[in-house]
C-alpha cells in the first residue's frame, strides 16, 4: 500500500534452523486443509494415517491473524476447576517427516484459510521453493454415485504445467464449474511456479459421506505413493475398511430398497458411468445414511 513490504505470513520453528531448506532432500510435500469437501473423512483420515507413520517435527508456523476468522473456527479453552488457564488457537503449520525408506516428507496441516489467500498462496510457494519440493500433493475426498462393495476410484485435479501427472490417476471428463478451496488456488500458483502438483480426489459412496469410510483414506494414500514414489503401509486403513464394509452390508441386506440402490451403483460401475456428484437415476442416499448412522452409533461405531 505505501510500497514497504508486507510482514512475513511465517516463521520458521526454532528448533528447526536455518537455512530452512537445508535438512530435507527432495521433499514431497502433502496438502490437507481443512473446512473444504471431505467426505467420509478420507483426506483427513489419510494425513492423520501419514503423521502417524513417522515422527514429525514443525518446521514452519503460520500467522493465523490475518488469515482465520476466529468466530467461525474459535480457539478452544482449557477449564480447570472453574479456571481458564490456557486457549489453544487454530493452527496452520508445516511438519516435516519420513516414508518408510526415510524419504523426506512435508505436510501442511490446519484449518483452509477464511481471509487472505493470495498472501497464504505466495507464502506456501515461497516455502516449497526453499525446501526444494520436487512435487506437491493435495488430498480430498467428494460424494459420488459408487458403491460400497467397489474399489474406490480416485480422480485427479492439476494445472496445466502438470498435466503428465493426471494422466497416472484419471479425471473427470468434460467442463464443470464448482466452487474452488483453496487446493485448487494452491494447484494454479504451484503450477506457474514450475513445481509439478496434483490433486488427489477420492470417491466416496454418497450414502456413507457423512461418516468415516478408510477405504478412500487407503486409496489417497496408495494414489500418492503410486505418484510419488514414496512409501506407506495402508494395512491398517484396509482392516478398519473391511470392518466397515461389513456393518455396511449387514444393514443393507435387510433393506429391499437399499439394495436395489447397490446393484445399480455396482453396474454404473463396471460401465464406468460414474458422474461428478449426485446422478439424476440414482435413488436419493438421505435415508440409508441416516438409518447407517444410527446402525453406526448402536454398533458403537
Amino acid at each position: 500500500m505505501n510500497g514497504e513490504p508486507s510482514p512475513a505470513l511465517w516463521r520458521s520453528d526454532p528448533s528447526w534452523g536455518e537455512p530452512i531448506g537445508a535438512r530435507v532432500d527432495d521433499p514431497v510435500l502433502v496438502v490437507a486443509l481443512d473446512g473444504w469437501v471431505d467426505a467420509g473423512l478420507g483426506a483427513s483420515t489419510a494425513i492423520a494415517e501419514l503423521l502417524g507413520a513417522s515422527p514429525t517435527q514443525v518446521v514452519a508456523t503460520f500467522d493465523t491473524e490475518p488469515l482465520i476468522d476466529q468466530r467461525a473456527r474459535r480457539p478452544i479453552a482449557r477449564l480447570v476447576d472453574g479456571i481458564t488457564t490456557e486457549l489453544t488457537w487454530p493452527a496452520i503449520r508445516l511438519l516435516a517427516g519420513t516414508d518408510r525408506t526415510g524419504r523426506d516428507m512435508l505436510y501442511l496441516t490446519g484449518p483452509e484459510p477464511d481471509f487472505g489467500w493470495r498472501r497464504f498462496l505466495e507464502a506456501v510457494t515461497e516455502l516449497a521453493r526453499r525446501m526444494g519440493v520436487v512435487t506437491v500433493v493435495g488430498l480430498g475426498a467428494f460424494p459420488a454415485p459408487t458403491p460400497h462393495t467397489r474399489p474406490v476410484r480416485l480422480a485427479s485435479t492439476v494445472p496445466a504445467q502438470s498435466a503428465e501427472l493426471a494422466g497416472r490417476i484419471g479425471f473427470i471428463q468434460g467442463t464443470i464449474d464448482v466452487p474452488a478451496g483453496i487446493q485448487a488456488a494452491l494447484e494454479l500458483a504451484l503450477g506457474a511456479a514450475g513445481i509439478p502438483v496434483i490433486g488427489l480426489w477420492a470417491r466416496v459412496p454418497h450414502y456413507v459421506a457423512a461418516m468415516p469410510f478408510p477405504e478412500a483414506s487407503a486409496a489417497l494414500i496408495e494414489g500418492m505413493c503410486a505418484i510419488t514414489g514414496t512409501v506407506f503401509d495402508t494395512a491398517p486403513l484396509r482392516t478398519a475398511g473391511q470392518a466397515s464394509r461389513r456393518q455396511i452390508d449387514e444393514l443393507i441386506a435387510g433393506n429391499a430398497e437399499h439394495a436395489e440402490m447397490v446393484r445399480r451403483l455396482e453396474s454404473a460401475f463396471e460401465s464406468e458411468a460414474e458422474s461428478f456428484g449426485l446422478s439424476t437415476d440414482v435413488p436419493s442416499g438421505d435415508e440409508i445414511a441416516a438409518e447407517l448412522e444410527r446402525f453406526l452409533r448402536e454398533e458403537g461405531g
